[in-house]
C-alpha cells in the first residue's frame, strides 16, 4: 500500500512540476513578445514589473538582480496554478476528462484571479489600460497556461479512484 500512495504522490508531483514549467515557460514567452510589441519592453523591465509586486517602484532601480526575483515570483505562481488544478484533477474526474474546456476556464481564471485580485492587492504600481494587452493575458493564459496545465494533469495525476488511499488522504 505504501508503494501505491509514493507512486500516487510521485505522480501528482510531476504532474505539477510539469505543469508548473511548461505554463511558466509558455507564459513567460508570451509576455516577452507581447510587451515588446506593443510597449516596446525588454525582458528585464517585464520581470521587474513583476517583483514590483513585492517590492514596489524601487523594483524598477534593481537592475538584473530585480529582474531574477521577478522571474522566480513568475515560476512560483506558475506552479502555484498548476498544484491548484492538479489538485483538483485528482478529486474532480471531470476536469481531467474535460481537459481542454476545463483547462482553457481555468487559465482564463487565473488570469481574472491574477489582474482582478492578487495585482491591485500588491505593491505594483497602477498602469494604463492597453486592449492588445487585455486580448494578449485573457487569450494567452487560456491557451499557454491554463491548457498546458490541464493536458499534464490528464496525462500524469492519478485518477480518482476508489481506494486510492493518496487521493483520497487530501482535504
Amino acid at each position: 500500500m505504501l508503494d501505491t500512495e509514493n507512486a500516487t504522490r510521485f505522480s501528482i508531483g510531476k504532474a505539477i512540476l510539469f505543469g508548473g514549467l511548461a505554463a511558466g515557460v509558455l507564459d513567460a514567452a508570451d509576455a516577452m513578445v507581447a510587451f515588446k510589441l506593443v510597449l516596446g519592453f525588454d525582458p528585464i523591465p517585464i520581470y521587474q514589473f513583476v517583483a514590483s509586486g513585492m517590492l514596489g517602484p524601487s523594483a524598477f532601480q534593481g537592475g538584473f538582480a530585480t529582474a531574477l526575483l521577478g522571474l522566480a515570483i513568475h515560476f512560483l505562481i506558475a506552479f502555484s496554478a498548476a498544484a491548484v488544478f492538479v489538485l483538483a484533477a485528482t478529486r474532480f474526474e471531470r476536469l481531467r476528462n474535460a481537459f481542454v474546456p476545463s483547462g482553457l476556464a481555468f487559465g482564463v481564471g487565473v488570469w481574472a484571479f491574477m489582474n482582478l485580485l492578487v495585482i491591485p492587492l500588491s505593491k505594483i504600481p497602477p498602469s494604463p489600460f492597453s486592449f492588445p494587452l487585455f486580448l494578449n493575458g485573457v487569450i494567452g493564459h487560456a491557451l499557454l497556461v491554463g491548457l498546458p496545465i490541464a493536458y499534464f494533469a490528464r496525462r500524469l495525476a492519478p485518477a480518482n479512484e476508489p481506494g486510492n488511499r493518496a487521493v483520497h488522504a487530501r482535504a
